[in-house]
């Protein structure tokens, strides 16, 4: 086994991209370090950046087909050779990049003998295909296939809800996330007094490592900034329709129980 050998700073805290690849267009992968940092500060950034890559980043999915042919989802159609429910799954399987704010529409209008591929929907100019190659469907007939699609931009990953196939609308479970894994492991060395952190991303071509690095980064900042605020925001509470009443605090209650002993026949409570 060869032992890799990097080089880190002593001293000031910095972050260096030590290796990446792209497998395909849609599988890249990156492995950074951040360095030099105190004892058990890896493990909390690490588990903290791990979080944040998995589901702060928002990602650009198809979330709705609609055609006047497909009268259910299992259905098939005469002169293609895929199933309605097969094409949904394709249709889900494509990697978009964008700068979308919320929803927008797109369309496919492909005709037959031939196969229907990525670069076949025709988008709005701040939507890109990151693999324009993948399939969709083969049309084995000279028939008219015509697809309307929906696009929307969010993060996490959504379940279609039941009863929601209306109009010869369909839609499709979105994963919006970008980052497909991410992994952190931690080096120590100086007795065990300082730690290298080591992230590992990989991404589904929509970002780079390095990006949804960068993203992750930023979306964990915002997220923190608040407690930065040397006061408290005063809420006004006529402003606020939607009031979350505080769950009972149970702690206290617990640790009476837990303390409770009996002497001679008696209960006594220590506080």
């Amino acid at each position: 086994m060869v032992r890799e050998k990097i080089t880190v700073s002593t001293r000031t805290l910095q972050w260096k991209c030590v290796e990446s690849a792209a497998d395909t267009k849609r599988l890249l992968y990156g492995r950074f370090i951040l360095s030099p940092l105190m004892k058990g500060q890896a493990d909390t950034i690490g588990i903290a950046m791990r979080r944040a890559l998995l589901g702060e980043i928002e990602g650009t999915c198809i979330t709705r087909a609609k055609s006047e042919k497909i009268s259910h989802e299992y259905s098939t159609i005469m002169g293609i050779q895929e199933s309605v429910h097969e094409i949904l799954m394709n249709l889900k399987e494509i990697v978009l990049r964008s700068n979308l704010y919320g929803t927008c529409e797109a369309s496919i209008c492909v005709r037959g003998p031939g196969y229907v591929t990525a670069q076949d929907i025709i988008l709005p100019p701040y939507v890109e295909i990151v693999d324009n190659t993948q399939h969709i469907a083969s049309l084995t007939e000279p028939i008219e296939l015509v697809i309307g699609l929906q696009i929307e931009k969010n993060r996490g990953y959504l379940i279609k809800a039941p009863n929601t196939f209306q109009d010869r609308s369909y839609p499709i479970d979105p994963v919006f996330m970008p980052v497909r894994n991410a992994n952190h492991s931690i080096h120590s060395y100086e007795n065990g007094n300082k730690e290298i952190l080591f992230l590992e991303i990989w991404t589904n071509g929509s970002l780079t490592p390095k990006e949804a690095l960068h993203e992750a980064s930023r979306n964990l900042i915002d997220l923190l900034i608040p407690f930065l605020h040397t006061k408290e925001e005063n809420f006004n509470l006529e402003d606020n329709q939607h009031i979350v009443p505080l769950p009972p605090f149970t702690f206290y209650d617990k640790l009476v129980k837990l303390t409770k002993k009996k002497k001679n026949g008696v209960e006594i409570d220590f506080y």
